[in-house]
């Protein structure tokens, strides 16, 4: 069960072209949103489609997958584990965002 602890996998299509960050340290990090889609129909029938946006992160080796294959429209499979972080905007204002950051990435399709 240990294996199940803080596991995301998702599906979904990116949002836009990722961003790509080469650190001092020769790392590279990878930026991007995806969004999954739910359809259901409401109390009237009609069908409704929620869409729920995710921030993914993807370092090194996956990084470097994601610059040279990942697209904004693509859709792609992830499974990583959530990441919740802060911080002050030059105003002193915090910010926080939830991230998904990614291990594992499969190309789904040629979208």
């Amino acid at each position: 069960m240990s294996t199940l602890r803080n596991k995301v996998q998702l599906i979904g299509n990116v949002g836009r072209e990722p961003e790509i960050v080469n650190l001092e340290s020769g790392k590279k990090i990878a930026k991007f949103p995806i969004a999954t889609n739910e359809h259901y129909k409401n109390g009237s029938g009609e069908k409704i489609t929620d869409t729920q946006w995710h921030n993914i992160v993807a370092w090194g080796k996956t990084a470097e997958l994601v610059e040279k294959y990942v697209g904004k429209g693509k859709e792609v499979g992830i499974e990583g584990k959530l990441t919740n972080r802060s911080w002050d905007d030059k105003e002193g204002k915090k910010h926080f965002i939830t991230e998904v950051v990614c291990n594992e990435l499969l190309l789904m399709g040629n979208k």
